[in-house]
């Protein structure tokens, strides 16, 4: 085997692993390419090394693995989201008058690439460039929550996943679980104090033509409640939602 139809064969692993909805077993790619079970093993075992495939040993199966998602989010970073996002959000904002970005998943971070935001309005820590930890912001949670529960484990794979910025929000898989069971029951995610106190946020997924996260949306306004109160601001979600559906036309994608 040269190294050319090696890695023609490599990206076609990984263009089946893209247009499944969740992780699949050895066997299942072998038939699906028909290729030798030696040479499937083979392949995955580099793809897995190199981080473009994540083996769930428990369950026999390969799934997508972060380098996989690295790379998609780089493409779209380099201009063509934000040129195509930017006009979306500053419809957004002339909707609610709150301020709107948008955010990549990176790993188990949300990455903020765009911020819009009205004549006047308050300060948040969620500017350009900034990293915080997925399961807290509202719009990290929104693209969690459309991924295989496999991969939501394998992103958040022990206690030390889970950081804590002020007391709230989840604190370990299994309440993560919850939340975007939660999430994905009502069609948007919410987030009142876990990253910054006396904000909230709500937030709704961008999704590609296969229904993966390229995105999120999300409107950031302030929220004084304590203990947390369980609002859900379901008309605000709602323009937010239009936003992240007509972002995901323009690119090619699905409309959540």
């Amino acid at each position: 085997m040269t190294d050319i139809p090696a890695l023609r064969r490599g990206l076609a692993v990984l263009r089946l692993l893209a247009g499944r909805a969740g992780p699949v077993t050895a066997a299942y790619v072998a038939r699906e390419l028909d290729l030798p079970r030696s040479t499937t093993y083979h392949l995955l075992a580099e793809l897995a090394e190199s981080g473009f495939v994540t083996h769930l040993p428990e369950d026999r199966r390969y799934g997508l693995g972060l380098a996989a998602f690295e790379l998609g989010s780089a493409y779209l970073r380099h201009d063509p989201l934000e040129r195509l996002a930017r006009p979306v959000l500053q419809a957004l904002i002339g909707r609610t008058n709150h301020v709107a970005q948008l955010g990549v998943l990176h790993g188990r971070e949300t990455l903020y690439l765009l911020r819009e935001q009205p004549a006047r309005h308050a300060t948040v820590v969620t500017d350009v460039g900034v990293r915080l930890p997925a399961h807290l912001p509202a719009s990290g949670r929104a693209m969690l929550g459309t991924l295989p529960a496999a991969q939501v484990r394998a992103l958040f794979f022990g206690k030390s996943a889970f950081v804590d910025r002020t007391g709230r929000g989840p604190t370990d898989l299994p309440s993560l679980r919850r939340r975007l069971t939660e999430a994905r029951r009502r069609g948007w995610t919410v987030e009142d104090g876990y990253v910054t106190p006396g904000f909230a946020s709500v937030a709704a997924p961008v999704l590609d033509h296969g229904g993966h996260p390229i995105a999120a949306i999300s409107t950031t306004f302030r929220h004084e409640c304590e203990p947390e109160c369980g609002e859900s601001w379901p008309a605000l979600a709602a323009e937010t939602r239009r936003a992240a559906a007509e972002l995901s036309t323009r690119i090619g994608g699905t409309r959540g």
